[in-house]
């Protein structure tokens, strides 16, 4: 009545089986060219191009997982009467192929790389990225991966970059594109930016940190705008406000400080200036030798201009401040209107404790444009550029903090 079943299954000569009878017989062309069902959207048609892999190194177990992922769901639409057509691909551009290079040919630096020859150094690129594309083609096949491997697309010929010159062109027109700045890795040896994906390549992540606490001058003018300083500016010339950073090198983008509303903060001389810092921090920053002469709140800080670090316009570079929409725009551009965003200054909260924060967003002659608050989920060391860039585009008022900006202790 049944047929018999072999307790002694070879699974893989049965997927083998499998695999021929596929291949003899054409399957996936037949799934491709079928008509679709009548009744679906799009005309029945759904195409999938791969995310491609790069073939300068052999397959791994772990790229049986992700080419698994990409067959399923073209098999699900396939189930569902779609017509399905799936484009291979091999990806040629990134880093990784640039440094395997560089290990095969001894070269250390990117001037290496010069006096060794752009083009010469370019062509072994292309030769690598295709070096194990028999063993890629190998794999998928044995794993039942469907796509179309004899007629791929690849990053690096010309038909596909100007494809995404077509795409960028079309994002233009429609008003999609426009020029901004943003924080990106930067490999000081290979003279480039980096990818995510490239940073996690070797990114070290438990080098120490540093700690810093840099002084940030308040103009004599400013002190009016402070009773417990106003006294204070017939005698004494310099006052600072120290703050305190474990990401220096973010300094020369400040553009804000932190201080805790509720906290006193003391104003100390210190070596012939006056240094405002938080009252419970103050011997542990300054040590014992600091004489106390007043005491603010850190409420009453609000709005207080200081100086900045770096004055990238006295050096011929291009000061840029935040416009009406957020934007980075020259100074040039957004300080000749009332309306101009002279500064963000945030308010209040210590760098070791969670809390509630305000931010207020200044027009270039001082006064409070807009003011609104936000909630420290944490007590980590933490900042608040992320919440002042949600704030600056009229976003949320409640949000998690970044790690950008210095605080004031």
């Amino acid at each position: 009545m049944f047929t018999p079943v072999d307790p002694k299954v070879n699974f893989p000569r049965l997927e083998g089986d499998i695999l021929d009878f596929w291949r003899k017989n054409a399957i996936f062309l037949k799934s491709v060219e079928r008509a679709p069902k009548a009744g679906l959207p799009r005309d029945g048609l759904f195409v999938f191009y791969e995310g491609p892999p790069t073939a300068n190194n052999r397959p791994g177990i772990h790229h049986v997982m992700a080419r698994v992922f990409k067959d399923l769901i073209p098999r699900y639409k396939t189930m569902q009467g779609y017509t399905v057509p799936r484009k291979a691909g091999w990806d040629t551009h990134g880093l990784p192929v640039e440094l395997e290079i560089e290990k095969e040919l001894g070269l250390k630096s990117k001037p290496e790389i010069e006096a060794f020859g752009i083009a010469a150094f370019n062509e072994r690129c292309k030769q690598s990225v295709s070096r194990y594309v028999e063993e890629w083609k190998r794999m998928s096949e044995r794993i039942g991966f469907w796509a179309d491997m004899e007629h791929p697309y690849v990053t690096w010929h010309n038909d596909y970059i100007e494809t995404c010159w077509w795409i960028f062109k079309q994002m233009w027109e429609h008003g999609l594109v426009y020029q901004d700045y943003r924080v990106a890795p930067y490999c000081a040896r290979c003279g480039t930016t980096l990818s995510d994906h490239e940073v996690s390549q070797g990114y070290e992540d438990d080098t120490p940190d540093p700690s810093v606490f840099p002084k940030f001058r308040v103009p004599s003018s400013e002190w009016s705008t402070l009773p417990a300083l106003a006294a204070l500016s017939a005698q004494h010339s310099a006052l600072s406000l120290v703050a305190w950073t474990t990401t220096p090198w973010t300094l020369p983008g400040n553009v804000a400080l932190a201080v805790k509303e509720d906290a006193e903060y003391g104003v100390y001389e210190h070596d012939g200036e006056l240094l405002i810092v938080a009252v419970a921090l103050a011997e542990k920053v300054l040590g014992e030798r600091a004489s106390h002469v007043a005491t603010v709140q850190g409420g009453d800080l609000v709005g207080l201009r200081y100086e900045p670090l770096y004055r990238p316009e006295l050096l011929g570079s291009q000061a840029m401040r935040f416009d009406a929409e957020g934007r980075l725009r020259s100074v040039s551009d957004v300080a000749s209107t009332d309306d101009s965003y002279e500064y963000f200054f945030t308010l209040p909260a210590t760098a070791s404790s969670a809390g509630t924060w305000r931010v207020a967003l200044l027009r270039s002659n001082g006064a409070v444009r807009q003011s609104a608050s936000f909630t420290v989920h944490n007590t980590a060391l933490a900042t608040a550029d992320v919440f002042v860039q949600k704030f600056a585009r009229g976003g949320e008022s409640t949000a998690a903090v970044g790690e950008s900006l210095a605080f004031l202790v």
